[in-house]
């Protein structure tokens, strides 16, 4: 991910880092993959402004996750998508039996490559296994 830095030509500039979006591929979401975001703009059920200095914002969707990666069939990496509500990318992943999921994408994945998980696959990156699984070289490189 690569980091856009600002001429200072002002002093809110001077030191400001954006991200340069250069990793996404794809630019609209998964649609069956996205769930409302309710806004409550600082108002309580009889719509009262309780909270002042709430509300606004640009208009957002959730992407369902898939955290917990315990499904067993090998997927390819699709895109790589920007999501609103974290400041980590996500990589839409197409499995063989059809199924799509997002997952917080790791460093060095790319548009294509295969990944899997389950506490028989390869220990690369990307892949996720059991604790109990993992060699003990790898224990103590992911530690630090």
């Amino acid at each position: 991910m690569g980091i856009k830095t600002f001429r200072p030509t002002t002093p809110s500039l001077r030191f400001t880092e954006l991200s340069d979006f250069s990793t996404i591929t794809k630019s609209r979401p998964e649609k069956s993959l996205l769930a409302p975001k309710k806004k409550k703009a600082g108002r309580n059920f009889m719509g009262r402004i309780t909270i002042r200095h709430q509300g606004g914002g640009h208009k957002q969707h959730l992407r369902i996750i898939d955290f917990k990666r315990e499904k067993r069939v090998p997927a390819k990496v699709a895109a790589i998508e920007y999501d609103p509500g974290r400041t980590a990318r996500i990589a839409l992943l197409h499995y063989k039996d059809g199924e799509k999921r997002y997952i917080l994408a790791p460093n060095g994945i790319v548009v294509g490559s295969m990944i899997a998980a389950g506490p028989d696959v390869e220990p690369i990156v990307c892949n996720a296994l059991p604790l109990s699984a993992i060699p003990p070289a790898c224990r103590s490189i992911a530690s630090r």
